[in-house]
């Protein structure tokens, strides 16, 4: 099946992670996830953490570990303005594991000034991390 291509690029606060031709694009929306195909409607969409996957021209699929941002469709082009986005390649599994095990350390603490919401969603991003670089 032919796959029309458009635009896409991923860019978080520290860098462009991606720019150039896909011919799709799934994202973890906050209300749910949701996938651009060329022709798409416009969109603006808060998404959450979890997988943003793209589907190369040559077919393959590229993974990320997201952490909340923004989407925007366009005349066939997408924007992901994302807060972090490590591709699933090169994310370090150790030190994602350290990240689950300190924020689980956090939650279960009975120490005064720890931020439970805090420790949540450092728990939700490394869980998250970990989860993506297994999909590899």
């Amino acid at each position: 099946m032919y796959e029309k291509p458009f635009h896409a690029e991923i860019i978080t606060p520290r860098r462009v992670v991606f720019r150039g031709e896909i011919t799709s694009l799934s994202a973890p929306g906050v209300e749910g996830g949701f996938q651009v195909l060329a022709g798409h409607a416009p969109l603006l969409s808060a998404i959450s953490v979890g997988q943003l996957t793209i589907k190369s021209t040559d077919g393959n699929d590229i993974r990320y570990a997201a952490s909340g941002g923004f989407v925007e469709v366009r005349s066939n082009n997408v924007v992901v303005l994302a807060e972090s986005a490590e591709r699933a390649d090169e994310i370090d599994i150790d030190r994602a594991r350290a990240a689950h095990e300190r924020a689980e350390r956090r939650l279960h603490s009975q120490e005064e000034g720890v931020d439970a919401e805090r420790a949540r969603a450092a728990l939700l991003r490394a869980l998250n991390r970990l989860k993506v670089a297994r999909s590899e």
